[in-house]
């Protein structure tokens, strides 16, 4: 489920407490030359569990599957740097991106691309991860926003679509890693009363 805004309040499809999320984390300021657009990814694993993929600013091969190489400067705390060797088959070959946000008790990243062979101009996502009750197991909410140029010879419907199909792979990988680990990890459903 995602919902684009061209700066204007976001509320498509989205229930009120992701909207609530929305509204509190994922605030974005596109200009007239961006598009922004906010995903929703529902994962049958624990915060905890999913966090520990997402915090790692240093290897989001782990999940993201466009991802070949990483190598962080840093001592992966606010300010650290990582270059990305993108696997071939995607319009890029590196990305280099500078870690904005980490709080791990909230849950959230903000990273901002800041070089790279790519058309990705000015690119800035934000992650956020929320417990949620998934069939009386421990379940976690995902949303994922960014804002980016639009490139030249590009619409920003183009540019969205064309984002959303990368995070969308993404998210889907990280619910696909987090799952397989959820059941090796044996969690017991949560009590209902």
């Amino acid at each position: 489920m995602n919902g684009r805004s061209n700066g204007t309040a976001i509320g498509n499809g989205f229930g009120s407490l992701e909207s609530e999320y929305i509204r509190r984390h994922h605030r974005h300021d596109p200009a007239d030359h961006q598009c922004s657009s906010t995903l929703v990814k529902h994962i049958k694993a624990p915060v905890h569990l999913v966090w520990s993929l997402v915090r790692r600013f240093d290897q989001p091969q782990k999940y993201k599957p466009f991802i070949s190489r990483c190598v962080a400067q840093g001592n992966l705390q606010i300010g650290s740097v990582r270059e990305i060797d993108v696997k071939s088959g995607l319009p890029a070959t590196t990305s280099t991106e500078r870690l904005e946000f980490l709080d791990d008790d909230e849950h959230i990243l903000c990273i901002r691309i800041v070089g790279g062979d790519h058309r990705l101009r000015n690119y800035s996502s934000i992650i956020s991860l929320h417990p949620e009750t998934i069939d009386g197991r421990p379940g976690t909410l995902v949303i994922e926003s960014f804002v980016v140029d639009v490139p030249d010879g590009n619409t920003k419907d183009e540019t969205c679509y064309f984002v959303e199909a990368l995070i969308k792979c993404n998210l889907k990988s990280l619910a696909d890693v987090s799952e397989r680990l959820a059941v090796l990890d044996q969690t017991e459903p949560i009590d209902c009363i």
